[in-house]
């Protein structure tokens, strides 16, 4: 019927423990924004936010976006139409990028890794051979790299050099640590 109290139980009549769970899985935050706040959609998208950019959207039609596409919209408005009440918006404080990109990546849960989206497009890059970039990129990059990235939807070409260097160096500022990874380069194809 059972064990009496005290005794061990063989090791194979154990129970293994339960999985621990601690709620639902958080998904990767998905953000609109207009061109007013740019810079801060490009720096995020370099950190691997999926942010999408209006152009010229009245606050209502950023509000009608992120409706429409589950987003949550960032911008420098305090005003949140009533016909809106349901989607989520940020403030983002005027003038100071990089506070305002620590405070979303502090609260928010990236889409992919640093250096993994197209910042004008916002299109997820992919892991390309350098020989396809060949008559694109510049010789000492298709020489040096054994890896380049690749938008689909714009057709740019990215790699690990000087520019990358210095936009890690403003996002390592800006959040107040370092970013994870050496960057584009430890992928492969």
């Amino acid at each position: 019927m059972g064990t009496p109290r005290g005794a061990r139980l063989p090791p194979t009549e154990l129970a293994a423990p339960l999985p621990r769970r601690y709620g639902r899985a958080v998904p990767p935050a998905r953000f609109v924004a207009d061109t007013s706040l740019e810079l801060v959609a490009h720096r995020l998208a370099f950190l691997g936010y999926d942010v999408a950019t209006v152009r010229g959207a009245r606050l209502e039609d950023l509000f009608a976006a992120g409706r429409r596409e589950a987003r949550t919209v960032l911008t420098l408005s305090a005003r949140h139409p009533r016909a809106f009440a349901d989607v989520a918006a940020i403030v983002v404080p005027r003038g100071d990028a990089a506070s305002a990109v620590r405070a979303i990546a502090s609260a928010h849960q990236p889409a992919g890794a640093p250096f993994s989206r197209c910042a004008p497009c916002n299109q997820a890059l992919h892991a390309r051979h350098p020989m396809e970039a060949r008559g694109e990129v510049p010789g000492r990059v298709l020489r040096a790299a054994t890896v380049l990235h690749y938008c689909p939807m714009c057709g740019k070409w990215y790699w690990e050099g000087t520019h990358v260097a210095h936009l890690r160096v403003w996002l390592e500022r800006a959040l107040g640590h370092a970013l994870p990874g050496a960057g584009m380069e430890k992928e492969q194809p």
